[in-house]
């Protein structure tokens, strides 16, 4: 795969073709039967813009009115995120919109669900590991000689250590990755690598778990997901097995040139939350037509 589609600037254009005989069935499957169609969408780098400050990281401007227009003509719209189900919801913006009453955040890799509807977060007890890594990780980060510039993100349920800042910020990515997975193992953790970010987390979640799971909670029979980062390639390994299951099943990447591992399994790929939401209007905009 790794074919790239060409982005289109005019939202009512056609949609674009994607490049694999799968893709193609997903996406013919979500046009034909919309209502039984679930899309799922990582927040970080898909709808929003990487910044080098995740706490500044906002939707992109017209993702929250594409959602909005796309959100009930589907089953459902999923947000699934590596974030707090809360931190997403405020920084997507998400919250009292009319039109998104079909959307969800999927928080922390499923361990937490932010409904629209309802407006609450749902969320079991959490793992007694992530406290005791957040205590001793500035300490641990100082012995081993940290790069400078890296940081700490506290994210409730997980901890992360970025290493965008640092003055060599791919080395220092690499000098950490062994240190805090030892960690994170012996807090009964595991180590979830991204773009230039290392995040200490409970086993057992990811977003392809997530995904597998609501999918299957709503009964859809269709399934697109969208996503940027190493931590997506779970989410596409759901769809695969969903497709392998009889559920045809859409892959899009958000373009970088961070991470190519999506873009050559993806069915599409569109240039990051821009192309994202312009995909999404565009699929909006057809499901208005006639059939």
């Amino acid at each position: 795969m790794g074919t790239h589609m060409t982005d289109s600037t005019d939202p009512q254009d056609a949609l674009p073709t994607p490049v694999t005989q799968a893709g193609r069935d997903g996406l013919a499957a979500l046009i034909a039967r919309p209502r039984t169609a679930v899309i799922g969408l990582d927040f970080d780098g898909t709808l929003a813009p990487i910044v080098a400050d995740p706490e500044q990281a906002r939707a992109h401007p017209d993702a929250v009115p594409a959602l909005a227009a796309l959100a009930p003509k589907v089953a459902s719209i999923a947000v699934v995120t590596g974030r707090p189900a809360g931190v997403a919801v405020r920084h997507g913006g998400f919250a009292g919109v009319p039109g998104l009453e079909h959307l969800v955040v999927l928080g922390h890799y499923g361990a937490e669900r932010w409904d629209a509807v309802s407006g609450t977060v749902s969320a079991p007890a959490p793992h007694p590991g992530v406290a005791a890594v957040r205590a001793e990780l500035p300490g641990f980060l100082d012995r081993i000689g940290a790069w400078r510039g890296t940081w700490i993100e506290e994210k409730g349920r997980a901890v992360a250590v970025h290493t965008r800042r640092a003055e060599d910020p791919q080395a220092a990515f690499e000098a950490l990755r062994g240190p805090l997975a030892d960690l994170a193992t012996r807090h009964g953790l595991i180590v979830e690598p991204g773009r230039l970010v290392l995040e200490l987390r409970p086993p057992g979640m990811d977003k392809g778990v997530a995904l597998l799971e609501y999918v299957r909670e709503i009964g859809a029979a269709s399934v697109v997901y969208g996503g940027d980062d190493l931590g997506d390639l779970p989410a596409f390994a759901a769809v695969d097995k969903l497709r392998s299951d009889g559920v045809p099943g859409l892959l899009v990447c958000s373009g970088s040139s961070e991470v190519t591992e999506l873009a050559e399994r993806a069915d599409l790929v569109v240039g990051g939350p821009a192309g994202v939401v312009r995909l999404l209007r565009t699929l909006a905009g057809q499901l208005d037509r006639p059939a």
